[in-house]
């Protein structure tokens, strides 16, 4: 194999097309050879995408499944040939050797046959399937949509502490962290902190960060850490005006990713509204709901996993939608910080959005009241003076504010019709695994 010409720059497979060179440099890695005895075919993957190449039994010694190569070849159209077009190899450099007897499951087969355990025993093997990084190039564009959509509203973007004290939240689905021989925490949420931040004078906040829950599942469903989408808006008027902000990131989102993720969207078979509306249907509606339509008893103050499936079940028959706001839940069912509703102090101003079966965001607006917040505190059982780092902000005029939380992999999951939470998180945390 020839030594690549160094003065070339490199060209991307989806850029191939429409590059008006004649030569072309690649880079990527051996997807699948096809020995035709006098001619060899080379499928080269890069992260945009595959490429035949041609070659011959010369070019290709050495050469195997999964090597890291460098390719200098010209274009010729072949209707045949991936994306319609090929290169005819000149020269050939393997970059990266492999050292492996046999592949840990079969990388360019049609098919993924590896269970799911294996494929993430094996993770950076696996994300070298097309489909499955293209979960990833969605996720990539939720974030950006997510980003684009609220600093077009005047948003701006914070970093706060993922490790804290013990006295910033209470309750027992925390991870302990030795912090210089203090014990403290791995955050469940950036909650205190965008709202101080919203007190401090940025007024409308989000953040994109880890979050971290020591809860005792195992399912489909749950992780013990994921990325939350988090925002804080300050000058509300009330919670109604949150879900109308969520409403339109999620109209912005699926129009962003119906003309950005083409591709990625057909390898699901997957279909996006161009226009999203979210009915608001009460908690006590919702019961009611579940009982009459379906005869389903619900857990009091929430539903359960089996609720959340009817009711969206009931809302795509209904409103033609597979989103619902779920709103006025009872104060004994959110936490301490949550603004009771005007008309019946048992109730609060939050809501859950339910999108196909499974709950993606909870929110509401916040106590801004010193003294109404304080008085809260006690009312939870929680000690007003551990919290002095979070209170202390609300003597200084905090304003009528609120904000909610998406889970990323959640949302991702639910966006591709994904089976389980784990293929749409990288590197998954679960009870059971910390490797890879």
């Amino acid at each position: 194999m020839q030594t690549v010409d160094k003065t070339l720059e490199r060209t991307f497979v989806n850029e191939v097309k429409d590059s008006q060179d004649e030569t072309i440099l690649l880079r990527g890695w051996v997807y699948k050879i096809i020995d035709l005895s006098n001619i060899v075919f080379v499928k080269l993957r890069d992260k945009s995408g595959i490429i035949q190449l041609v070659t011959n039994k010369e070019q290709i010694e050495g050469l195997k499944l999964e090597n890291a190569i460098e390719v200098i070849g010209k274009k010729s159209k072949n209707e045949k040939a991936p994306g319609g077009i090929e290169i005819i190899v000149d020269e050939i450099k393997i970059l990266g050797r492999t050292y492996y007897d046999k592949l840990p499951f079969e990388i360019n087969s049609y098919k993924n046959k590896a269970a799911l355990e294996t494929q993430l025993d094996h993770r950076t093997i696996a994300l070298r399937r097309p489909e499955i990084r293209a979960i990833f190039k969605v996720q990539n564009e939720i974030e950006q949509a997510f980003r684009d959509y609220l600093r077009s509203k005047n948003f701006e973007q914070i970093h706060t502490a993922k490790i804290i004290d013990s006295s910033t939240e209470g309750g027992s689905e925390m991870f302990t962290v030795n912090y210089f021989d203090r014990r403290s925490f791995l955050a469940q949420s950036p909650q205190f902190y965008k709202q101080m931040m919203v007190g401090a004078g940025f007024e409308r906040v989000y953040e994109i960060g880890h979050a971290y829950r020591a809860e005792l599942h195992n399912t489909w469903r749950h992780l013990n850490e994921y990325v939350s989408l988090d925002v804080e808006m300050g000058f509300i008027k009330d919670e109604f005006e949150l879900m109308d902000l969520e409403e339109g990131f999620l109209d912005y989102l699926f129009k962003h990713l119906n003309k950005v993720c083409k591709k990625e969207l057909e390898m699901y078979k997957v279909e996006l509204p161009n226009e999203v509306k979210i009915p608001r249907i009460t908690l006590e509606e919702a019961h009611k709901i579940l009982l009459e339509k379906y005869n389903k008893k619900s857990p009091i103050g929430n539903i359960d996993a089996k609720g959340e499936e009817l009711i969206c079940d009931y809302v795509k028959k209904e409103y033609g939608t597979e989103f619902v706001f779920l709103t006025k839940y009872p104060v004994a069912k959110r936490p301490m910080y949550t603004m009771p509703d005007d008309e019946d102090k048992t109730l609060t101003k939050s809501f859950d959005l339910i999108y196909d079966g499974l709950e993606i965001t909870t929110g509401g607006q916040r106590i801004n009241d010193y003294e109404m917040l304080k008085e809260n505190i006690i009312k939870f059982g929680l000690n007003p003076e551990d919290f002095d780092f979070y209170l202390d902000t609300f003597k200084y005029g905090m304003p009528p504010h609120g904000g909610f939380a998406i889970g990323l992999e959640r949302l991702t999951m639910k966006i591709l019709k994904l089976s389980n939470i784990r293929e749409a998180t990288l590197v998954p945390r679960d009870m059971k695994r910390l490797t890879p």
